[in-house]
């Protein structure tokens, strides 16, 4: 079964708060997501991950006239969170996607404090079988 964890980071200006901390605990952190991935690597549990912009840079796009893509800032302000990453990864039952979220959430923040983030899961739905 495929999930996807879903790391949501809350609004703000617009920018994420990991831009104004220490190098060092920018450091720690990227390092502690970067091992985590290689964990799942290494397990054949990681399908992929990324790590996105902050939502300051981020665009809503939608249909436009004569097939111009209408274009706008985005997203919406009234968003309380963001999404700042995920994971998409291959496991054989839900509570080792929620093992994995829980680590995740458990990155370090300022002076290697767990952030203690909420993680969302969702199953990856397939297509049906006939198609």
């Amino acid at each position: 079964m495929r999930y996807m964890l879903m790391m949501n980071a809350p609004r703000g200006t617009g920018d994420y708060a990991v831009n104004a901390w220490s190098p060092d605990d920018l450091k720690a952190h990227i390092g502690f997501m970067f091992a985590l991935n290689k964990e799942l690597s290494e397990s054949g549990e990681l399908v992929g991950a990324e790590g996105l912009a902050a939502p300051g840079e981020a665009k809503i796009v939608r249909a436009g006239k004569n097939g111009v893509p209408a274009v706008t800032d985005g997203p919406f302000p009234e968003s309380k969170e963001f999404l700042a990453g995920y994971w998409i990864v291959d496991v054989d039952k839900p509570q080792r996607a929620y093992e994995i979220a829980a680590k995740a959430s458990s990155a370090p923040g300022p002076g290697g404090a767990p952030l203690i983030i909420p993680i969302e899961v969702r199953q990856v739905m397939s297509a049906p079988s006939d198609m």
